[in-house]
């Protein structure tokens, strides 16, 4: 049965479109799940019987037909950044390569309308051209999909001053149903909830409306501090700071920064650090609250340099954590939100109870319009057990764990579970949509 199904795919989709060659399947059935080392062991086995690889919505729809018809379930991935095995299929069946739908389709005044395997570097480049920018985007933007960050992602650069996915960063998507008959649908509004960050359970999202902010001339900077409290009341204080516009306020401890070797000669040895983007003609602003909190402007570039080889933000988010594994293979991260009012005595508590085994790399994003301090601490990695102890310990004193150890959608905190739930019951009657990512199925 399996050989004759193998057989029709490549009838129906054709040789260039359904792929069974192991190299394929072996590259294309993986994510970034590598980071978690609870992850790894679990996944990396997994595997497609096979890939379709569309470029256009009709041979998506076949693909989806063909798929119900053989009651294969259906793994969606873009360029496959994601980091929880979002795009990694736990029942074999097909891996749905979005990546081809590559076409941008219109960049208007304030917003663009792509296809879902756009990506995020092309769509940056293309809209500072005509004088926009994207609001928000991941570390890994030059490689990330439009699609797989909106169904998979859910902040980054640009969430200081634009919020997370769910914060208006998303107006239209088309997404297409797993049945006899694929329904092409348009949501909008609240609609959108249970296809964003869904790990495409509940739908296959192929074409996607975000809006765009006029285009600013951004300076990179790194500011360096003896101290982590002092960086860290550096960074709030910026943050929280209205009139200097802003995309990126980073802050790491110790050693964190000597992971980035191509930033070595910027960095001062055993200092914290700040990596920042802020609108130019703000240096002298940066630089002034810079050394009221007692640190210094280490290392500039300039704005005509902006997008010009290797930036600040490749340093950032959860590419801090993939410079830290270059040099320690066993690290790995949580991802967590310290409480605005307490982030200091919550850091504080957190290097007291485990010293250099938990590394502080904290985020400022603003989240409905509030400031948030988000972060991505690095774990010096043992055991399972010892993981969970200090994700219990973070919990303990207020700070709040998504769990990047899973591949749950509910365990791992973020989205709208059971907003998800209703609408896969609606949109995959069998259950076929990369199952096994929602606790909840078959509920």
């Amino acid at each position: 049965m399996a050989t004759e199904w193998r057989k029709e795919a490549v009838d129906v989709l054709g040789e260039e479109r359904f792929l069974l060659d192991p190299a394929s399947r072996e590259k294309l059935s993986k994510d970034y799940y590598w980071y978690s080392p609870v992850l790894e062991p679990l996944l990396r086995e997994k595997l497609a019987d096979g890939i379709a690889a569309p470029t256009d919505e009709r041979e998506l729809a076949a693909a989806l037909a063909f798929a119900y018809r053989h009651r294969l379930p259906v793994t969606v991935r873009g360029a496959g950044t994601g980091n929880y095995g979002q795009a990694v299929p736990l029942e074999g069946g097909i891996v749905l390569d979005a990546s081809g739908l590559n076409r941008v389709l219109e960049i208007g005044p304030g917003y663009a309308r792509v296809q879902c395997g756009v990506r995020m570097g092309a769509l940056e480049k293309q809209a500072r051209e005509q004088g926009q920018e994207l609001r928000i985007y991941p570390s890994t933007f030059m490689k990330a999909t439009v699609g797989g960050f909106v169904c998979g992602g859910s902040g980054g650069i640009g969430s200081i001053s634009w919020g997370n996915l769910w914060d208006g960063n998303v107006l239209e998507a088309t997404v297409y149903t797993l049945e006899e008959r694929p329904r092409r649908l348009t949501v909008k509004g609240e609609e959108l909830l249970p296809y964003i960050h869904n790990y495409g359970t509940t739908g296959i999202v192929t074409e996607v409306v975000i809006p765009l902010a006029p285009r600013a001339e951004w300076v990179q900077s790194v500011v360096s501090f003896e101290r982590f409290d002092d960086a860290l009341a550096f960074s709030q204080a910026l943050a929280g700071e209205g009139s200097i516009r802003k995309r990126l306020v980073s802050t790491v401890e110790w050693p964190i920064p000597a992971y980035f070797k191509p930033l070595a000669k910027a960095l001062r040895q055993g200092a914290a650090a700040a990596l920042l983007e802020t609108e130019a003609g703000s240096e002298e602003a940066v630089s002034s609250l810079a050394a009221v909190c007692g640190g210094a402007v280490a290392h500039v570039i300039p704005p005509e340099r902006y997008r010009q080889g290797i930036g600040l933000s490749d340093f950032t988010w959860n590419h801090t954590t993939l410079w830290a594994l270059k040099s320690e293979p066993t690290i790995t991260y949580l991802q967590a939100d310290f409480a605005l009012e307490r982030v200091t005595e919550q850091a504080r508590r957190l290097k007291d109870a485990f010293g250099d085994e938990v590394l502080l790399h904290l985020e400022w994003i603003r989240v409905s319009g509030e400031l948030v301090p988000t972060a991505l601490p690095l774990v010096r990695y043992t055991t399972e057990s010892r993981l969970y102890d200090i994700i219990a310990f973070c919990e303990s004193i207020g700070v709040v764990i998504y769990d990047p150890h899973t591949w749950i959608l509910e365990d791992g905190g973020r989205g709208e579970a059971n907003v998800m739930q209703r609408k896969k019951r609606e949109n995959d009657p069998l259950g076929l949509l990369n199952p096994g990512k929602l606790r909840t199925e078959g509920a």
